[in-house]
């Protein structure tokens, strides 16, 4: 969940982004997996699933590093986040992600997705 505020709105990256409402100064605590509202979701559930379901599966959830089994689905806006190869969030510890550097007030908040994905992420289009 994150743990600023934010906003959506159109991104020049991809689609949908999300927004900074406020200044964000580097080394900021911006996320973290809360279980009681992000769902961790098995992989066989994951894998067995088809059409619309599987597709939107696909494209907002991912695994969770820290525990293979499952991947993440987050609960609010941070699965609209998109990727950035110089993005301005670090996501590494799997579980919480900071700034990396100063974020400004309407700025997108961005993350790499290779991160994620141990053999890097398949580009899905448009959101």
């Amino acid at each position: 969940m994150f743990l600023i505020d934010v906003y959506l709105g159109k991104s020049a990256i991809e689609g949908i982004g999300v927004f900074a409402k406020h200044d964000i100064p580097a080394g900021t605590l911006i996320w973290r997996l809360d279980e009681r509202f992000d769902r961790l979701i098995p992989v066989e559930v994951w894998e067995a699933q088809e059409g619309p379901v599987k597709s939107y599966l696909d494209r907002y959830c991912y695994p969770r590093r820290k525990d293979p089994r499952f991947i993440v689905f987050e609960a609010d806006d941070a699965r609209y986040m998109n990727h950035a190869d110089d993005p301005n969030t670090d996501f590494s510890d799997g579980d919480v992600a900071h700034a990396v550097r100063d974020i400004a007030a309407g700025e997108e908040i961005t993350c790499d997705y290779n991160v994620f994905f141990e053999d890097g992420f398949e580009f899905l289009g448009d959101r």
